[in-house]
């Protein structure tokens, strides 16, 4: 039977178990939160994101998640400077245009502050004369740092990214920096 973990990373936390930074890094990594043997992450989750990250035994699995050609879905909780327009947001549905190309459509909406989010450490600098918005924004691809680039594309520069869904997961009922096993 194949080990799943959801984890919750919060973050400044690596998406890997050793830090292969300069010498004498002290970055934190999926080590200081994780004590399972033999589990990798399934994907990339930047150091500052927050979030869901899948970890499993089973390379297939995490052939399936992370590789872009399977189109698992993934849903990000995204706190914008700014409050996009009913166009800006149909931009990042119909595919906005990159340095690496377009992007496929996204799935878009406008959302409340999320109820069970966490405090942030380091917090998020806010502006006094920017006001900032929530919208929740579904891909099915992976690029590097692909949401934060899909926003700052229309406009409005991500101040915080949280993954809330890959596939069929979610961190429903996980509190930040801790994990649950699914197997």
């Amino acid at each position: 039977m194949s080990k799943v973990i959801l984890f919750n990373k919060p973050m400044n936390v690596l998406s890997q178990f050793t830090d292969k930074g300069t010498e004498g890094s002290t970055r934190q990594t999926l080590s200081d939160y994780i004590d399972v043997p033999n589990v990798y992450a399934a994907g990339r989750l930047d150091k500052d994101s927050e979030g869901l990250l899948i970890l499993t035994d089973n390379g297939k699995l995490q052939n399936r998640i992370a590789d872009p050609k399977f189109k698992t879905s993934k849903t990000y909780w995204v706190q914008v400077e700014g409050e996009p327009s009913e166009d800006d947001l149909q931009k990042l549905r119909d595919g906005v245009r990159l340095k690496d190309g377009m992007t496929r459509p996204a799935e878009v909406e406008v959302m409340d502050e999320p109820v069970e989010l966490w405090d942030r450490n380091p917090p998020v600098r806010f502006r006094k004369s920017v006001p900032d918005s929530w919208v929740s924004i579904t891909i099915s691809e992976g690029r590097n740092r692909q949401v934060r680039r899909m926003t700052a594309a229309i406009g409005y520069p991500t101040l915080r990214l949280i993954r809330y869904r890959v596939g069929s997961w979610t961190i429903d009922g996980i509190t930040n920096g801790e994990w649950r096993s699914e197997s």
